[in-house]
């Protein structure tokens, strides 16, 4: 029994490398370099901008709605306040929601899709709650939980964790059943390898590649829940900022200062190509192991 469990203990580590070496490897082809450096500097900008902007994102002026200039390279907005300065803390705020939001949700949702290994019913409920949450339209289910909670980020946060659920958690229930029908799997059970060791040894190296594939896509998704949620006035509140939140107030000024919705529309369109790029690449990987 030492030696069976000192196999898959070395067959698990093996896999854990090549997933590793396959991750790498996306990341050096066209598209996961480019995604990789463009999100790269997107998250540099995000965490020096209070080194880049020491005023901070509420620094007020005189004059307000002014156009381009040395000082403001995209002009101020109705409070005199640089378009450029709250664009950066504004992708500082999607990024850190971003970057917590989905990974919980990854986690949690693959948790729950996995519960069928303690109990059949257990995972049979969890399966039910997940296809409730998926009846609901992903900004329909935001809107409710914003109301619930009001608005803000922690209400966003939450939003996005629950909308991605079912997306990790029924990937994780599909690659279950398959596994568990595996020879692989059969044979540890017949050797009375425990569950909790068949799942972390055989099951999960063997569905992390979709569950990772399926974050990175959920990425591009929450940034337009947080967009949609924003825009609409659900989102983050002033005065933080936040890309959605100044997409909807510079609507309203967009006939009289058109760059006041472009600066956070450019980075908003970046951070969603870099976040498509590298789930393309790592799906690429992925389908060639």
């Amino acid at each position: 029994m030492t030696t069976d469990t000192e196999t898959t203990s070395g067959a698990a580590r093996r896999e854990s490398g090549g997933a590793v070496r396959r991750y790498l490897a996306a990341l050096r082809t066209p598209r996961g370099a480019i995604g990789a450096g463009l999100l790269g500097l997107l998250v540099l900008l995000a965490v020096l901008a209070p080194v880049l902007f020491p005023g901070g994102y509420d620094d007020q002026g005189d004059n307000a709605l002014a156009g381009a200039s040395g000082a403001h390279w995209m002009g101020t907005d109705e409070l005199g306040r640089d378009i450029v300065a709250r664009t950066i803390f504004g992708l500082r705020t999607d990024l850190t929601l971003l970057l917590t939001a989905v990974p919980a949700s990854a986690v949690i949702g693959t948790l729950m899709g996995l519960a069928g290994v303690i109990s059949r019913w257990l995972g049979a409920g969890m399966q039910r709650l997940l296809d409730v949450i998926l009846g609901f339209p992903g900004i329909v289910l935001g809107m409710s939980v914003v109301l619930v909670l009001g608005t803000g980020w922690s209400a966003l946060f939450v939003s996005i964790l629950v909308i991605g659920l079912p997306l990790f958690g029924r990937q994780a229930r599909a690659g279950l059943q398959v596994e568990q029908e595996r020879e692989y799997v059969l044979a540890a059970r017949v050797l009375g390898v425990r569950r909790r060791t068949v799942l972390t040894r055989h099951v999960l190296p063997n569905i992390v590649d979709p569950i990772v594939v399926n974050a990175a896509v959920y990425m591009v998704v929450a940034v337009f829940i947080e967009a949609g949620l924003s825009i609409v006035g659900l989102g983050i509140q002033p005065p933080i900022p936040s890309l959605g939140a100044m997409l909807n107030t510079g609507a309203r000024y967009l006939e009289v200062h058109p760059a006041y919705v472009m600066g956070p529309g450019l980075v908003l369109l970046l951070l969603t190509l870099a976040f498509t790029l590298l789930s393309n690449a790592l799906n690429k990987a992925v389908l060639r192991r």
